[in-house]
């Protein structure tokens, strides 16, 4: 019987078991974007999961909206993340660097050159942004053009090139969340009356490019997606017909060859059986808030290839050891959740060699 322990090839990868580290955004990195001096042992420490996905990284100034998150498209990032690569292949697992554009969900001063958020359309998300001086209202983002999208597209290549280059054993594309990718397939953040906008095959085109441009460049195998159907993050409204652009979008996908789908699953459990379908490779699901008695439940009902978990992992370093000796997991810090140094981060404690 497959269970969470039976290991999977994903993409180019012999995974030693289903479970997968979640992308987490820590805002720990330099102002630069460059991984912080703690990044390698943090991932490393994590390396009893089959596969550890990144926190979001930008792959471009424009890209950014957070203060401190790392990015993936200057000599010295690629250098930051090699160090992390390497502790993580050392330690026995595989990472996936994520790739995140916010689009508007972004504020001046976080960004580099104090350069205004983009978006499909000129509609501000109504959220707040944290900043040095606190929270702030996000201001309304500036519309792409055309020629401008075909660029973004490109700087998801060339991130997903660096990233490579840093030793990352592929890239997952972060479509999910409320950010960028998501803004496009949401008719109150995409009010575009070209080929981007209208229609469900319209508002998945840039997802589509995006992900067809990296295949190309570092191959599907190295190639992954995140997407969270019907969320609402950063006010965004799919609308009625969200069903249909995903199950159009997955059909897509399907196409390129790309390694996973990585769902982060809200309940809408006959649209995750169509994706189950209409995806012909590996589906990582992710249930937010999953209580360790769910662990392994979509894997052994087959609705999943592998299953993702976030704080569990962020307080439990040794999340599987964990799982196998049934020891409680430790309580998350939330409050040490973002920025900072080793508090919260990592410092948080692994049983003894006797317990594990």
């Amino acid at each position: 019987m497959t269970d969470i322990w039976t290991p999977i090839e994903v993409g180019h990868l012999a995974l030693k078991n289903r479970l997968v580290m979640a992308p987490m955004t820590r805002s720990r990195a330099a102002p630069d974007g460059t991984p912080g001096p703690l990044a390698a042992a943090y991932y490393a420490q994590r390396a009893g999961l089959g596969l550890l996905v990144s926190e979001g990284t930008q792959p471009s100034d424009a890209g950014q909206g957070y203060i401190f998150t790392p990015g993936i498209y200057t000599d010295r990032h690629v250098a930051g993340w090699r160090a992390v690569t390497s502790a993580v292949h050392e330690a026995g697992s595989r990472l996936f660097i994520q790739l995140m554009h916010v689009g508007r969900v972004s504020h001046p001063d976080n960004t580099p050159g104090h350069a205004l958020g983009v978006a499909p359309s000129a509609v501000a998300p109504n959220d707040q942004m944290f900043t040095l001086e606190g929270m702030k209202p996000i201001p309304e983002p500036r519309a792409l053009t055309t020629d401008e999208i075909a660029r973004t597209v490109e700087d998801f290549r060339h991130a997903a090139r660096r990233a490579i280059e840093a030793g990352a054993d592929g890239v997952e594309i972060h479509g999910a969340n409320g950010y960028l990718v998501q803004q496009f397939f949401a008719p109150n953040a995409n009010l575009r009356t070209d080929r981007y906008g209208g229609g469900i095959e319209n508002r998945a085109r840039f997802a589509v490019e995006v992900a067809r441009a990296i295949a190309e460049e570092i191959g599907g195998e190295r190639t992954g997606i995140r997407l969270s159907p019907g969320a609402t993050l950063g006010s965004l409204d799919e609308g009625p017909e969200a069903p249909d652009l995903y199950r159009h979008l997955v059909g897509e996908l399907d196409k390129l060859g790309l390694a996973y789908i990585h769902v982060m699953h809200l309940g809408n459990e006959a649209l995750l059986a169509d994706i189950r379908r209409l995806w012909s490779r590996a589906l990582i699901v992710n249930r937010p808030g999953r209580a360790v008695q769910g662990v392994g439940s979509d894997i052994a009902a087959g609705r999943a290839d592998l299953e993702s978990y976030g704080q569990l992992v962020l307080s439990t370093p040794d999340f599987p050891a964990r799982l196998k000796s049934g020891a409680a997991m430790n309580p998350a810090d939330k409050a040490t959740f973002y920025g900072g140094g080793a508090e919260g981060y990592t410092d948080y404690p692994v049983l003894s060699g006797e317990a594990a």
